[in-house]
């Protein structure tokens, strides 16, 4: 038997989209946990599954088992907290962690799959365009996040994947960094990092955009940044390692002198989670498949003074991509 705990899952196994929960699956049957708060959704949503109801929380389950003699009992080890472990612990019980056996669970996507993520894209940018309207020297990051989430949600994004990245100036050297107070001006770039959800599934996408005349070596790394993702872009295809696609761009950037400021690996899977495997990553162990979608990253963050990230969404094909994102690299104000 293997307990999952992850609501992607969830989803993915059962349909159920309540969030909290535990999903049981062995041999010949499933069962899904759930308290008060959940349980008529879960029996509205559930497929094929048996909608238990706790009324005492994590004991409940572990006496399940007891009943059941099961001895040997699978864990969704990244999804897990040690407080549920504890509550689950017996010494009957022979717990096994898994990570690696379940991380390619999600990683090839079915055509209605691949439909909702190309539809969260599409929601995703047609809301940006409509921000990039707006944007003038004068507001600030922090304002122009807020309506880039309120245009997302307008236009049927369910709920955001991540919250918006909008920085500016030397705050674009933050790869991850959070919208500020920081007033934009004329003469800085602004990155944008945004997702949609639709139908539970996930879009990412990043763009850095010029305000005006930016200075020499920011638009130098612009130009690397944006050759390295073509390059790894061109080179993608099933059967080809994680690790050829990373080396694809980020050797680029280290031949131009920038590799110690590209700090992050060149992509990521994206699904009902906005970071799922596979990792595109110097260290990743695997290959691309046919049906796989990942993101692809590359960047150059340069303490105290800007960074540059582009970044899009690719589907694997057998001998290539299908590129998800369309806006244009090249976005000036």
């Amino acid at each position: 038997m293997i307990l999952f705990f992850s609501s992607e899952n969830l989803i993915y196994l059962s349909g159920y989209t309540g969030g909290e929960g535990i999903l049981g699956i062995a041999e010949d049957e499933v069962w899904l946990f759930v308290d008060f708060r959940y349980f008529e959704i879960a029996q509205e949503e559930v497929r094929d599954c048996e909608v238990r109801l706790l009324k005492k929380g994590l004991k409940e389950v572990r006496e399940f088992l007891r009943e059941r003699n099961l001895k040997k009992i699978g864990l969704e080890a990244k999804a897990i907290t040690l407080f549920e472990f504890e509550q689950l612990h017996d010494p009957a019980f022979n717990f096994i962690p898994l990570s690696k056996e379940l991380e390619a669970l999600r990683a090839k996507k079915t055509p209605e799959e691949i439909r909702l993520i190309k539809k969260a894209v599409e929601v995703a940018e047609n809301a940006f365009k409509e921000v990039l309207k707006l944007v003038k020297p004068g507001m600030r990051e922090i304002e122009i996040a807020i309506e880039l989430e309120y245009q997302m949600k307008k236009m049927g994004s369910e709920s955001l994947p991540f919250q918006v990245i909008v920085l500016s100036g030397e705050r674009t050297s933050l790869p991850h960094g959070v919208p500020s107070e920081k007033v934009i001006k004329e003469g800085e770039l602004l990155i944008f990092d945004f997702g949609a959800r639709i139908g539970g599934y996930a879009s990412d996408e990043t763009r850095t955009v010029f305000l005006g005349e930016v200075e020499t070596e920011l638009k130098r790394i612009y130009e690397i940044v944006r050759e390295a993702q073509q390059n790894a872009i061109k080179v993608i295809k099933a059967g080809l390692s994680f690790k050829e696609v990373d080396k694809a761009a980020r050797k680029l950037i280290e031949d131009a002198g920038y590799g110690n400021f590209f700090g992050h690996g060149t992509g990521h899977g994206v699904g009902l989670a906005v970071h799922e495997y596979p990792s595109l990553s110097p260290d990743s162990e695997g290959e691309l498949q046919e049906g796989m979608v990942v993101t692809v990253e590359p960047g150059i963050y340069l303490p105290q003074k800007g960074g540059v990230r582009i970044e899009d969404l690719v589907l694997v094909k057998e001998d290539g991509v299908e590129i998800l994102t369309k806006l244009d690299h090249h976005i000036r104000i």
